[in-house]
């Protein structure tokens, strides 16, 4: 079967994902620490890369921290912890300045940084370098990375589940905390264990859960669901964002239409043989710069109403000069795909864009299992509520792993325990990966039809029916075959589109980003759904 062995490597802490929250933390840790970064595709692979608008922060005159937290306590309508707004908020200024002394090369005007403002935001305070920030952000960080001795990037290796004092010690012992994680070395098809005493999940958002998404393949929930089997609650799983303008083109995978682009003028318009008029005013007074779910649902009821397949984004109105400065990639890739942008509008359709909920942690980044940690959108700190202020993830990112690091530095190690390697002497090589694709693409399409951007309670139990039905099976697949990425990706995704629904059946009311037509009220107390492991 396989010639290898596997390995047992061991660190100061191991971090599981290479966006800007592992990164971060990996940078933000003492350089006498041995840190091991374990990304499960290329170290560029990450959801950060593909972030356009920016990193929001109280910067500009007249700006101020009570204005950013208010702001986004409103989009998050009602359900964003004010403990952590503030203290992500205040903490703002000092994240941008650690990523401008990095080198990462932000767009300025004359002396000071250019500040846009995008949907949600009452001034300017969107830091940017042009219209791809995440791509200029991380590739500052992976350069620093990669020049950090005491920083070992493992690529294409695969999360396969964390290592538990309890379970996987050969002397167990508890209470349960985490002692690092079983992982899939890809190129020696071996799974080997990484352990730490302090172990990192920062694996992203869960957007591969559905058809339609603006996140990259790696999207799969993998820190969540591993978290939830290890213990660890999650909260409002129900609250998953759907970026308003994603490209529509059958050619453009997953591109983004920035939040900027209305934030510099940009105008929804219905298709030309509809008059190609503007309609967000019919839906909020705040037009095109209203909150991402408010504009997401707009173009849904749009859609659904007139029966069309897209609508369109308008900035043709700006000068080209301006559109070149502020949008070049986007520009850049319109064109490539026949659509001049200075001269006509953008299609766009709404996708699955952020995964507001995620795995419960305190303002420390520590989760419910001693040594384990969350950073960033596989977090769920209380800064986004039922809604994600544009521009507000990139930094929660930076100021969680500020917060991660040093509460690691703060608590000196355990003593060592050692824990048993892998075990996969009782099961075969798949002989029909048909399942595995086929069930990926049946759990995408019912999630996108049944628990999309407006949802039923008969939809939701449909869903819940076919992922109890995939569950079994794929749980069945696991534990007779050897395991592959693809099969520990869709394991995880039948995981968290589980936790989704079940989030979204217990919420008997419409809040930010989960709108049910059965209850389309708002109830006047606004609570955060937590869900325990029964196992816990």
């Amino acid at each position: 079967m396989n010639a290898s062995s596997p390995t047992t490597r061991v660190y100061d802490a191991l971090i599981i994902g290479s966006g800007l929250a592992g990164l971060s933390t990996a940078l933000l840790l003492p350089p006498h620490w041995r840190v091991a970064v374990v990304t499960k595709r290329s170290i560029t692979d990450g959801s950060s890369a593909w972030a356009q608008g920016g990193i929001a922060a109280v910067l500009g005159e007249g700006d101020s921290f009570e204005a950013h937290v208010q702001d986004t306590l409103i989009a998050g309508a009602g359900l964003c912890d004010e403990q952590a707004t503030r203290f992500v908020v205040e903490h703002a200024p000092q994240a941008i300045a650690w990523l401008r002394a990095l080198g990462t090369p932000f767009t300025q005007e004359g002396d000071h940084l250019h500040l846009t403002r995008e949907g949600g935001h009452s001034h300017r305070r969107i830091v940017h370098a042009a219209d791809a920030t995440g791509a200029a952000v991380q590739q500052t960080l992976i350069e620093r990375v990669r020049a950090a001795a005491h920083i070992d990037v493992f690529e294409t290796h695969v999360l396969v589940d964390l290592v538990l004092s309890d379970r996987h010690a050969t002397a167990p012992q508890g209470p349960r905390r985490v002692l690092g994680a079983y992982v899939l070395d890809e190129a020696r098809d071996e799974v080997d264990v990484f352990v730490a005493p302090h172990t990192v999940l920062a694996t992203g958002g869960a957007g591969k859960v559905y058809l339609y998404t603006s996140n990259p393949d790696t999207a799969t929930g993998d820190g969540i669901a591993a978290a939830w089997r290890a213990g660890c609650r999650v909260a409002n799983m129900e609250f998953i964002q759907f970026h308003p303008t994603c490209l529509y083109h059958p050619k453009a995978k997953s591109f983004l239409i920035s939040e900027a682009v209305r934030g510099e003028g940009g105008l929804l318009k219905l298709p030309p043989h509809l008059g190609s008029r503007r309609f967000m005013p019919d839906h909020d007074p705040r037009a095109e710069l209203a909150p991402r779910d408010i504009v997401a649902r707009a173009i849904d009821f749009e859609m659904k109403k007139h029966g069309i397949a897209c609508v369109y984004l308008d900035i043709s109105h700006q000068p080209a000069a301006f559109l070149h400065e502020h949008f070049p990639n986007i520009l850049k890739r319109c064109a490539e795909l026949g659509i001049d942008i200075t001269r006509e509008p953008i299609p766009v359709v709404p996708a699955a864009h952020y995964t507001c909920g995620g795995v419960v942690t305190d303002l420390r980044a520590r989760t419910d299992l001693p040594g384990l940690y969350c950073v960033g959108e596989a977090s769920y700190t209380g800064l986004h509520g039922a809604n994600r202020l544009a521009s507000n993830s990139l930094l929660e990112c930076v100021v969680f792993a500020r917060a991660a690091a040093e509460d690691m530095v703060a608590h000196p190690a355990p003593p060592p325990i050692t824990v048993r390697p892998w075990d996969d002497s009782r099961v075969s090589d798949a002989d029909e990966q048909v399942v595995i694709s086929h069930n990926w693409d049946e759990l995408r399409r019912f999630m996108w039809d049944y628990v999309g951007i407006v949802r039923t309670d008969k939809r939701l139990e449909r869903a819940a029916n076919r992922i109890e039905l995939l569950r079994s099976e794929i749980q069945e697949f696991y534990a007779r075959f050897h395991v592959t990425r693809d099969l520990l990706e869709l394991r995880n995704l039948v995981q968290v589109a589980d936790l989704i629904v079940r989030s979204a059946r217990s919420r008997t009311e419409s809040r930010g980003l989960h709108y049910s037509r059965d209850h389309p009220h708002t109830l006047p107390q606004a609570r955060p759904t937590v869900l325990t492991p029964p196992h816990r």
